[in-house]
């Protein structure tokens, strides 16, 4: 038995300003930091270009970039082992990720 996505990848989907900060919204899983949480879906979802925007969006809103997911690992550290991060973690830490 194979398992099938339940979605299909939207490719092109535009991130115009309000749609990056519609991803500042939403509770988290239980037992996650939902500021982690917010910044791991982003990173997931957005180009880096948009991912920049949510970030500057995301500590006007007074969140926490040094926040760890349910591992103890913020999303700076975790990423580092990712490939094609390098964008990502220059966006971090030029605004001001320390871990």
């Amino acid at each position: 038995m194979s398992l099938k996505k339940d979605k299909q990848k939207v490719l092109g989907e535009v991130f115009d300003k309000e749609r990056i900060a519609s991803f500042l919204e939403g509770e988290a899983p239980k037992n996650i930091n939902r500021d982690f949480h917010l910044l791991e879906r982003a990173y997931r979802s957005m180009k880096a270009e948009s991912f920049a925007t949510f970030v500057q969006l995301f500590l006007a809103e007074g969140l926490d970039l040094d926040s760890a997911g349910p591992d103890g690992q913020t999303l700076l550290t975790r990423i580092g082992e990712h490939r094609q991060s390098s964008e990502y973690i220059e966006i971090l830490k030029a605004a001001g990720a320390k871990h």
